[in-house]
């Protein structure tokens, strides 16, 4: 039970943040600069310059706003044209995870065996590990590409000082809630990634099997060497008890001569 609700919890993290990630890309002000105080008044006279993945928009006091969207695809600044790549590898990944974790969660009757459900949501771990990998290389690419202009220490004319947008700290929470989730599927599978290692030892008819597991010991035989009639005592039989019954049990066969005596 506790298994299934701390599969059910990581669910739940990692799509939450997956939907994160995923609303960035359609987001706005990725980056804003704001431009105010011309002509003695700040608030009447300000101005917003933002951009997002698609397009450059300019705001003014007036809430009218004019964009201007990027051009074709190989015609687009190289570091927007990774952050976009990155982002949709990222979310193809994570949508591969979502559905590979679901199928192998123990709450849905999908999936097959218990250990290939595990496997399953192994994969799915892995899956979403890869993917929040990818996302956070892209927030972190377009955050160094504003930090170099923010605060270099001048900068050319008509080039603008932008700050970061909500959506950049919306998608780095994405990425830890992805990451919690995935270390939740990791906890619950434990044993695929540390399988249970078993010893068996076998003297004469006794077995003795010590796996590593928790409460659960499992004692086929028992071996105690006894000092005073040199042989050991246990579930399993020696071989001298074996002989001793089998000549116990075995009909004594009287010569011929014997029996005219």
């Amino acid at each position: 039970m506790r298994k299934r609700l701390i599969q059910i919890f990581g669910f739940l993290i990692t799509s939450l943040g997956w939907l994160f990630v995923l609303c960035t890309m359609a987001m706005d002000f990725w980056r804003i600069s704001q431009i105010g105080g011309q002509g003695g008044s700040f608030i009447i006279r300000v101005a917003w310059y933002w951009s997002n993945l698609w397009k450059d928009c300019f705001t003014d006091s007036t809430a009218v706003t004019n964009c201007r969207d990027f051009p074709v695809l190989w015609a687009v600044t190289p570091y927007v044209q990774g952050v976009r790549g990155l982002l949709m590898c990222g979310l193809t990944l994570g949508f591969f995870a979502v559905v590979l974790c679901f199928v192998g969660m123990d709450c849905t009757y999908i999936g097959g065996a218990d250990k290939t459900k595990d496997k399953l949501l192994f994969s799915g771990a892995v899956f979403h590990v890869a993917g929040c990998v990818s996302d956070l290389a892209a927030y972190c690419l377009y955050i160094n590409r504003i930090a170099k202009t923010t605060f270099a220490a001048s900068v050319g004319p008509g080039v603008l000082r932008y700050d970061l947008g909500p959506p950049i700290f919306l998608g780095l929470v994405g990425c830890f809630l992805i990451l919690l989730g995935a270390m939740f599927y990791a906890v619950t599978v434990c044993r695929v990634i540390c399988p249970e290692s078993q010893v068996v030892y076998a003297y004469g008819g006794g077995t003795y099997m010590s796996p590593r597991s928790r409460g659960r010991t499992l004692y086929t035989g028992y071996y105690k060497p006894s000092r005073l009639y040199g042989s050991y005592t246990g579930s399993g039989q020696s071989r001298s008890s074996k002989i001793s019954k089998i000549s116990q049990t075995t009909p004594t066969k009287n010569s011929e001569r014997d029996a005219f005596v």
